[in-house]
């Protein structure tokens, strides 16, 4: 089908996606060039149609931290989508996104503001039974939801939100526990038949692994596929800023760092080796075995070094401000680059300040953020109270963190419907890069080596390089978020207004089935358990022991 982007870089199954109001034109975004002897593509952007009308989808964001702000940002600027309530308990995030996508300068008006998820619940369910009941100017409702709480919420909300039978994007990972995950795949596939749904997985909706797939999975550019390595470097001060201080340092409350951070890692790999090649039909091609090591290797008080003593908290250690280079001044009051002084208001800062653009002077600013980071704890802080919250002073060979700064995961594919191959991939903290991604691929007929702004192709036989050029989106994970969000919000609106069935739309928009979301989540937590019981797992054996009957 050759259709007009809704969404300049959107791809269908690999390739570019359509929208479904008009078969007119068939381009797939890239234009060829000669450039220092090479072939290369650049791709090109359409025209973003971003008009509201009152058929237009309606969504609802469940959690207004950074996360659903992005998606929030997304949907108002990228597509014809309507932000139309909002749903967090912390008044300056559920103020800043309603002022900027909802009410404006207004103050809310009736359904647009709810302090917490079970509050619209409520609401909703009360709308609707005033509707049924013919009550005159009752306000519109929204047709779906981004869910984009903390990640141990996501089941009581997504199971909670079931009844109202949503069109539902959820931020991953899907939970923090299988068992949590099985139990939200069997709220939502009921609904399945009338709803669609997408998972966080970004790394699909980038315009650069979009490309990739087609060049790789459709095109067949180097042949098939006999090895992948894939590497996710994290970055020195992003891993101890989210993963040793931050949200998702324990495993016990967040789930191990190869699901919170790399959980699209493994999906982005699936979705290019094991995936049928378009969304819902043909027949995976199933691992045969995974195995994985890693572990907390550096942040931990055995590499603390001897002249910071006994001090926990940054500010007050007697290596200073530029002693360390993990000293939480430095990095969050500055001068890093991503710091307060830095110039810089949004991540890192407004994580550890919420409020930081309230201040008006730079001295106010730096009181707060000061402020901020001299809290800390000791043994007698009730354990309750010390994961409650982060503690972005804190020392990071002193905190609480136990979750992996490096892993490998080894995933094996047998000769069956596809020729066999192998994948390894690799998380680690220590590294300049910050999470920019880089892949080699090894086929029949030559290597691929992609790192998320070109996409370099080389043939064996005849020594040909070719260069692709995808247009590269600075923050946003590299466009993904902007581009999962055109592609969700598209399939909601074909199923709105098009006439589409949800399977479809869920097919050629999203790309991803509830199963395919489901196995990556579970290829995450095999591989935990291969790595903490070192050993090497049987893929299907593994999967009818744990999964079993519950995705049939």
């Amino acid at each position: 089908m050759a259709t007009k982007d809704v969404f300049a870089t959107v791809t269908k199954r690999g390739s570019i996606i359509k929208a479904p109001q008009d078969d007119s034109n068939d381009s797939n975004g890239a234009n060829s060039t000669a450039t220092n002897g090479t072939k290369g593509h650049k791709q090109t952007q359409e025209p973003i149609d971003n008009r509201k009308t009152d058929s237009s989808p309606r969504f609802v964001i469940i959690g207004g931290g950074a996360r659903g702000y992005a998606y929030a940002s997304a949907i108002h600027k990228l597509t014809n989508g309507i932000v139309c309530a909002v749903a967090e308990p912390l008044k300056f995030s559920r103020e800043n996104l309603g002022k900027k996508f909802i009410w404006q300068d207004d103050e809310p008006s009736e359904g647009q503001s709810f302090p917490g998820w079970r509050e619209y619940l409520d609401y909703e369910i009360s709308r609707r039974k005033r509707v049924a009941d013919g009550e005159d100017n009752v306000p519109a409702g929204a047709e779906g939801a981004f869910v984009c709480v903390q990640d141990a919420m996501h089941e009581a909300v997504i199971v909670g939100l079931a009844p109202l039978n949503l069109h539902i994007m959820c931020e991953k990972p899907l939970s923090t526990t299988l068992q949590s995950c099985l139990k939200m795949y069997q709220a939502l596939k009921p609904n399945m038949a009338t709803n669609v749904f997408s998972i966080g997985h970004v790394l699909r909706y980038t315009q650069h692994n979009m490309l990739l797939r087609k060049l790789i999975v459709e095109d067949k550019v180097i042949g098939d596929i006999s090895s992948v390595v894939h590497t996710e470097p994290v970055g020195w001060w992003h891993f101890t800023h989210s993963f040793v201080r931050g949200n998702w340092r324990n495993a016990h409350t967040s789930g191990p760092s190869l699901l919170t951070k790399s959980c699209h890692d493994i999906d982005f790999l699936l979705w290019m080796l094991c995936s049928p090649e378009k969304a819902g039909e043909g027949e995976p091609h199933l691992p045969t075995t995974v195995s994985s090591q890693g572990g907390l290797n550096f942040f931990k008080k055995s590499r603390k070094p001897v002249a910071a003593g006994d001090a926990t908290n940054c500010m007050k250690c007697p290596l200073g401000d530029s002693g360390c280079k993990y000293s939480a001044k430095y990095l969050y009051v500055g001068p890093h680059r991503y710091s307060l002084e830095g110039g810089n208001l949004s991540m890192p800062v407004n994580i550890v300040v919420h409020d930081i653009e309230d201040y008006k002077t730079m001295d106010e600013k730096r009181t707060a953020m000061i402020r901020a980071l001299e809290a800390d704890w000791d043994e007698s802080t009730p354990k309750e109270e010390v994961a409650a919250r982060s503690w972005y002073g804190r020392c990071v060979f002193e905190a609480d963190n136990n979750v992996n700064d490096e892993q490998f995961v080894t995933i094996s594919f047998p000769e069956t419907n596809r020729p066999a191959k192998q994948v390894t991939f690799h998380m680690v903290a220590q590294t300049k890069k910050i999470c920019e991604r880089f892949t080699h691929y090894y086929g029949d007929d030559g290597e691929v080596y992609a790192d998320g702004h070109k996409i370099t192709v080389e043939n064996f036989a005849t020594g040909e390089k070719t260069e692709h050029d995808p247009k590269y989106v600075a923050g946003g994970h590299g466009g993904g978020d902007q581009g999962l969000t055109a592609q969700f919000v598209a399939a909601c609106d074909a199923v709105k207004n098009k006439g589409w069935a949800a399977e479809r739309a869920q097919n050629e928009f999203i790309g991803c089935t509830l199963d395919e979301a489901l196995r990556s989540h579970a290829m995450v937590f095999a591989a935990e358990e291969a790595r903490k019981e070192q050993k090497i797992l049987h893929w299907q054996q593994w999967w009818k022991e744990h999964i079993g009957e519950v995705s049939k």
